[in-house]
């Protein structure tokens, strides 16, 4: 298969657009150990400062958060436990919107991945936000990096069959936000992370 980076133009859509138009997209890592892909199955859209699940709600703007306020289509990595979670930038720019990379299919580099990853089964290889970056083998240095840009970026996918819209999972402190219908994945697929 061929990879190359989707356009810039890609990310300027919309977050609720951009969730949903991922899904069925690749995410393409150029590891120095070698290529990995993943397909894009699920995503999560987080609304900025009218959100109360998202980093920046209230416009809230520390280090962390910084590049939120940028360009669409950066790279928002942060660390949750011992894991790197995976966002795009979403929205104009000084309106702090991202989408959260919530699970996908492994593609290339399978080898490579369950190195990463150990020995388990593949289908909980990539099944969730940290376990995707883990094996993809994305860190935190790539925050502020560019999607459509070498060596981590999203790939042009074939796309979605049937979408599922439900509410995002572990936000259970952020008031009304915990119901808002703002998760999107591929119907039935069976690496979709288990939380309901």
């Amino acid at each position: 298969m061929n990879f190359h980076p989707i356009s810039s133009d890609f990310f300027q859509q919309g977050t609720i657009n951009l969730a949903k138009n991922l899904i069925g997209q690749y995410i393409v890592h150029q590891h120095p150990s070698g290529l990995m892909v993943a397909k894009i199955i699920e995503t999560e859209a987080y609304m900025g400062p009218e959100d109360r699940a998202a980093h920046s709600f209230g416009n809230r703007r520390t280090k962390r958060t910084e590049v939120m306020f940028g360009e669409a289509g950066l790279v928002y990595t942060y660390q949750m436990h011992t894991h790197t979670l995976m966002n795009i930038v979403s929205g104009p720019v000084g309106k702090p919107e991202a989408v959260l990379l919530r699970a996908g299919e492994p593609i290339e580099g399978l080898d490579l991945m369950q190195q990463f990853r150990g020995t388990t089964p593949m289908k909980n290889w990539t099944n969730g936000p940290g376990k995707l970056a883990k094996a993809l083998g994305v860190g935190m240095s790539y925050y502020g990096h560019h999607w459509a840009e070498e060596p981590l970026f999203i790939s042009p996918g074939p796309g979605c069959k049937e979408l599922e819209i439900g509410p995002r999972v572990g936000i259970q402190n952020s008031g009304e936000a915990v119901h808002y219908p703002y998760r999107f994945s591929e119907k039935a697929h069976p690496m979709v992370s288990k939380y309901r």
